[in-house]
């Protein structure tokens, strides 16, 4: 299903912009739940830099976990894929269910140890945590969206990577932490943004049930939870750290999972919105996780001809949102400094009811970092609280 174009595109769309990442996220299992290794990650790495027709270049990956599957402390081998392939780097700990992030470090320094600068420089950022904020909210636990974590250990485990890496290679890396945009609003999480250098955020309104989630309102729809995130953390970047549309699976209240409605969204959001604007990690260049109905790949085997056209188009249906952001030149000025990031992802997959206040949810790992089957990302049919909730925080205006 398509529909008429009316709005002209922005003009940034069609010039390459050296102030932004672009990539997918990579969990550590393939769709069979068998472990990746090194072949699979520079495959991965390679079809993202080479996807024919792409309107940006795929150079970044977002991993959610530094241990390789089946260890408990072996660097994840897509350190030496990326190295290998020039890939930059958006690393993650999980922080929900544990006491401690030692496994995670562990690897890290071993990998930094390997591979010294040639590693430390394509590092762009480190994600502690991700929805753990979510998890342990209201809707989060009405979800059964699993175990999170609370802002106090969220910053103590950011105060332990600092102190563990403070005379690294990486010392001066960005450190973010990547949730779902309704936890920023709660003044309880303050402390969490207060500590990190950037916010990643995970948006689906392909899973917003009751906020009419038909295609053509999807562009809306993540513009509204974009803006309330940009509004609800003022001056810290924001990083989209997964966005995207299934093109097969079940129907979730209005969304309906196909190739057609995943390129329109492909347009309407990626290239309208994101792509050579803001930092972004597409939710996925292939499937990795089987327990999930809702398949994203836009590619079929790692092809380089994606399953759609990844070309632009000219103009587009949504309108031009009237906030967007401080986020996006607050990002420049950080990645001039090796900056940005993403990072870890968390829950497995919650509850397949459909929400009546809908919203973002994200990719979560299904295992924690301690695992020896390490991490893999599925997604979390999560909501998140009332768009209500937080139209009191957009009353600032932000310029495109």
């Amino acid at each position: 299903m398509r529909f008429s174009r009316s709005v002209a595109a922005s003009a940034v769309v069609a010039v390459a912009s050296a102030d932004n990442y672009f990539g997918f996220n990579s969990g550590a299992l393939k769709d069979d739940d068998s472990a990746k290794f090194k072949a699979d990650f520079v495959q991965e790495m390679t079809t993202a830099q080479n996807l024919v027709g792409a309107p940006v270049t795929f150079n970044a990956v977002r991993l959610y976990t530094n241990i390789q599957a089946y260890s408990t402390t072996d660097p994840i081998e897509a350190f030496e894929a990326a190295v290998e392939t020039g890939t930059y780097l958006l690393l993650g700990i999980w922080t929900s269910g544990t006491t401690s992030i030692e496994n995670e470090m562990t690897a890290l320094k071993a990998g930094l140890d390997q591979y010294g600068s040639e590693l430390a420089d394509l590092i762009i950022g480190m994600s502690i945590g991700s929805e753990d904020l979510y998890r342990n909210s209201a809707t989060g636990v009405a979800n059964s969206a699993g175990v999170g974590a609370d802002p106090d250990v969220i910053v103590g485990f950011i105060n332990d990577f600092k102190s563990a890496f403070a005379d690294t290679l990486i010392a001066n890396v960005p450190i973010g932490h990547v949730d779902t945009w309704d936890v920023w609003p709660n003044a309880t999480n303050k402390p969490v943004l207060d500590a990190v250098d950037w916010i990643g955020v995970d948006e689906y309104p392909y899973y917003e049930s009751g906020k009419g989630n038909d295609i053509s309102n999807a562009g809306t729809l993540f513009d509204t939870a974009y803006d309330a995130t940009l509004a609800a953390v003022g001056d810290k970047p924001v990083w989209v750290t997964e966005t995207g549309w299934p093109y097969t699976g079940e129907t979730w209240d209005e969304a309906v999972a196909s190739v057609e409605n995943a390129k329109y969204y492909w347009d309407e959001v990626g290239c309208r919105r994101l792509f050579n604007q803001v930092n972004t990690f597409w939710y996925n260049l292939r499937d990795s996780n089987s327990a999930n109905e809702m398949k994203f790949a836009i590619t079929d085997n790692l092809s380089t001809e994606a399953r759609f056209n990844l070309s632009c188009p000219a103009t587009f249906d949504t309108p031009s949102s009237t906030s967007t952001g401080s986020a996006t030149g607050t990002a420049t000025g950080i990645l001039t400094a090796s900056a940005t990031g993403t990072g870890a992802s968390s829950t497995g997959t919650s509850s397949s009811g459909s929400s009546s206040s809908g919203s973002s949810s994200g990719s979560s790992s299904s295992a924690s970092s301690t695992s020896a089957v390490g991490t893999s990302d599925a997604i979390s049919r999560g909501s998140v609280s009332a768009v209500s909730a937080v139209i009191a925080l957009m009353g600032a205006v932000f310029l495109l």
